[in-house]
Formats: C-alpha cells, structure tokens, sequence
C-alpha cells in the first residue's frame, strides 16, 4: 500500500515538472511579436480652417435652410474636430509639445483632486438645498479643459463659434456680453441680447436645481458658477439657447452664459461638456441622436485631415469592439471601464492583475476615458511592469536620456524604420491593439522618441488621447458601453 502511494506521489509530481517545463519552455521559445514605426517628427502648429465655413454666411445662416431638431426627433450630426495648438501664436513644435505637457499635468492633476474630494464628499444635498457659490464645484480646468475643439452656432440667428469640446467636463458654458472679466478669444463675444431663442432659467426651477453650484438674481433667475483646477473660473446667468451644428438645430439647451470669466482660459468661446453628468450635452440632447456619439483622433504627425466627432446612430463603427461602461457611485462626469491586463511583445505582462485597476465601493480607483489628457497614467506598479518589459523588448534601441515626464526614451535619429514590441490594452470584452505611433511619439527634433506612458501615485488610471489616435472611440450611452474601432477616422 505504501509503496502504491509513493508510486502514485511520484507520478503525479512528475507531471507537475513536466508541465512546469513544458510551460518554461513556451515562454522562452514565444516570439517577440513587433511592428513597424516610421520616425515622424513633431507636429508643426495647425492653421484654423474650416471646410464647411461657407455655412456660416456671415454666421447668420437662413433659419429656413436649418433643420430643426425637435425631442422627438433623432439626428445625426458630423463635425470636424482641431487641436488646441491651432490657438497658439506662432511657436515652434517643441514649444508646442512643452505647452502640452503642462497643460496635460494640470488636467491630470485636477482629476484626482476632483475623484478624491468627490469620494470623501458626503452624500450629495437633496435637490432644492442651496449651498451657494461657496462650494462651487471643479469641473475640468481651463488650460487643460480639452485638447479638441469645434465650430457651432450659438443663438437665433447662429453666431458662429470656437468651442472646446471635453469628456471630463459637464456644463456647457460660453462667454457673454456684457462682459465683467472676458478673456481674448478669436471670435467675437456672443450677445444673448440678439438672439431670439435665448432665455433665462428661473431660480426653482429643476434645471437650476441640477446645478452643483447655483445662486439667484435680484430678478430671481438662475445664477451659475463653475471653478477650475487652477484657479480660474466662470460666472454668468445659466439660461436655454438654441445650439447649431452645420445644419442641425437643437433647441433648449441649458448653459451658461459667462459674464465674468477669469483665469488662464484659452482663445475658444466655451465649452461643451460631453461628459456623464446631469447637464452634459450628451445627457441633455441624447434622446435626439439615441444617445450615440463617437471622436476619431487623427495623429497630426501622419495626417492633415482633421479629426471627426459624430453623434447619432451613424456614430457606432460596424467593426467596433465594445467593454461595458462602470459607474463611479460618488461622481458621474467620467467614462469608467474594466481595464484587464496589458500584453507587451505578445505576452500578457506579468504583476499586472486586474485588482490593480479595480474601482472599490467607495468609488476609489479605477480606469477612465478621458478625451482632454494627453498621456496614457496607470497606477504606479502596473506602469513599471509594463515598462521594464516594453525597454526588454526594445533593448535593440539606443536609449535616450529621460525627458519630462517619460522614463523610457530612445534615440532613433537618422532611422526611417525600427521594429518595437507590440502594445495590447485589455478591456473586459475589448482588446485595444495600438499602433506602434501610438506609445513611441517623438519629443524634440532630434530624433528622441519615448514610451508614451507615465505611472501615478493615485489609484485612478487615464486612458489618454495619444493613446485613442486613429481609433473610433464609440460611447453607446444607450446600451452603457464603449467601442474601439481601428483605423476609424477614414
């Protein structure tokens, strides 16, 4: 019997070894998957043109000519999306690319200190209660309140307008006449005084309730007040307007209209909040394109086509691949989603367990979407995992010093083709495989390029928008859930 047991023992660990080397040996003998970059260097600063300015006619296009978009009614909608830069005055790329990295920090930045205050906020007040100003929220920030921005009309007859257009950001807002404090912006300041579908929100009504931060007039109407990040802030009547989208009309929209606007804002006339939030334009308008819309970031370095965002059904790419939407309990402006695992070289990355990107009960954690950040932040030990094992699969390339916020750079001067090891992100149902221009952007004109990551001490992750180029990003609203489609802004 003793000798059946030790035989038995004996069998059996001789399987687990075999196993062992078996698994051992797949490892090692796994090719390295790679893929093709071509060196590009920095994107030069965009022009501010508009392929369908002719639509404008003097902004003040024939309101028989607008189709007029009631509740009932769905639409679709495409507009063309540029990059901040195009603000810029004239400077150089690297300038360019220095003024993004900033910008990019403090939008970071903001973000967990929003999540943060948000998660150890108490129960939120019952509608109806006033605070007052003295709790004005944060939403966004200004320099850093979106990269992207679009041309729409405000008001009847439309005033055409620059407006940023932001995931991370709620209320819509855009500077008014008469102005208090208005920053320098490239069009002129929109007068609601000579627009026939602008009206003021009385103070009880559920609209002015839906505001975090709301205050009343003498004459008893509505008051709105949104604070950013880096001090900077906007105040002004929160009214309805009628918002135009080349030749769509939507009615009613609730925004601000910023008398008083103070801060280190960029030259756009407002923002339009495409967040999750009560007063985003999503929540608001959604029923008109069934909750659809969907951005394609185009990689300035490789295209001078402009960017595109969609709203309507058109918006869901048929080759889409889709991970469900996750919903943080304590604020609901950002697109969260179940990041997996990451695959570097055709491997999942070992010490990268899903419970690192896990959001807790109390609303901790996590991994967002985010249109308005650049730089792709995982939480700290999921980063350097990835990290060390994206430098093994490159350690064929010259290394570079350190720049910025990148720890992983590459000196790739008079090369016009390297081969790097592929990037994977895993989402619940969705794999994301990157194009190699995606994670290894250049950074000066010297040919130092660098692994577009960056680890963070919080336990938020951000998904950014070098990271989204040349995906269709696809929010279905309608079905909670979110779509990546590749090579989606043809």
């Amino acid at each position: 019997m003793a000798d059946k047991s030790k035989l038995s023992l004996l069998f059996s660990s001789s399987i687990f070894l075999f196993l062992l080397l078996l698994s051992i040996s797949a490892a090692v003998s796994a090719p390295l998957h790679l893929q093709t970059l071509l060196p590009r260097t920095l994107p030069s600063q965009p022009t501010l043109s508009w392929t369908y300015s002719e639509l404008e006619s003097d902004s003040l296009a024939e309101i028989a000519e607008l189709n007029t978009v009631s509740s009932n009614t769905t639409l679709e909608m495409h507009l063309e999306l540029h990059h901040l830069d195009a603000f810029s005055s004239e400077e150089t790329p690297e300038r360019l690319f220095d003024l993004r990295l900033k910008r990019d920090a403090l939008r970071a930045e903001t973000i967990y200190s929003l999540v943060s205050k948000a998660v150890a906020r108490k129960p939120p007040r019952a509608p109806g209660v006033r605070s007052g100003f003295s709790s004005s929220i944060i939403s966004g920030l200004a320099q850093g309140s979106g990269e992207y921005f679009t041309r729409l009309g405000v008001g009847t007859p439309p005033r055409y307008l620059f407006m940023v257009l932001d995931t991370g950001s709620d209320v819509v807002w855009v500077q008014c006449s008469p102005c208090k404090n208005c920053y320098s912006q490239t069009d002129p300041i929109f007068d609601p005084t000579k627009s026939r579908s602008f009206s003021g929100i009385p103070c009880g009504s559920p609209l002015c309730r839906r505001l975090d931060s709301s205050g009343c007039n003498q004459r008893r109407m509505c008051l709105y007040q949104v604070s950013y990040g880096d001090g900077s802030v906007t105040f002004g009547d929160f009214s309805t307007e009628t918002l135009t989208f080349r030749r769509n009309r939507v009615g009613r929209v609730a925004l601000g209209c910023g008398h008083d606007n103070e801060g280190l804002f960029v030259g756009a006339a407002g923002l339009l909040g495409l967040g999750r939030g009560r007063l985003s334009f999503p929540t608001q308008a959604g029923r008109r394109f069934n909750r659809k819309f969907s951005y394609c970031l185009v990689d300035r370095s490789a295209s001078s086509k402009p960017s595109s965002m969609i709203f309507g059904d058109a918006a869901i790419p048929r080759t889409a691949v889709f991970t469900p939407l996750l919903t943080n309990p304590k604020l609901d402006t950002f697109y969260y989603v179940e990041l997996l695992g990451i695959s570097v070289g055709g491997a999942r990355v070992r010490g990268i367990k899903p419970s690192l990107f896990k959001m807790d009960q109390a609303g901790n954690g996590g991994v967002i979407i985010d249109s308005g950040t650049s730089v792709t932040r995982l939480t700290q030990p999921a980063y350097i995992a990835m990290r060390d094992a994206f430098r093994i699969g490159a350690s064929n390339l010259k290394r570079a010093p350190d720049f910025s916020l990148f720890d992983t750079c590459f000196d790739l001067s008079g090369k016009t083709s390297v081969k790097v090891p592929t990037v994977v992100l895993h989402f619940r149902g969705a794999d994301m495989s990157l194009p190699a221009t995606n994670y290894l952007i250049p950074v000066d004109s010297s040919g130092t390029f660098c692994f577009a990551f960056a680890g963070t001490t919080s336990g938020l992750s951000i998904i950014g928008n070098i990271q989204q180029q040349s995906f269709r990003v696809a929010f279905d609203l309608a079905g909670s859930r979110i779509g990546f489609a590749p090579r989606g802004c043809t």
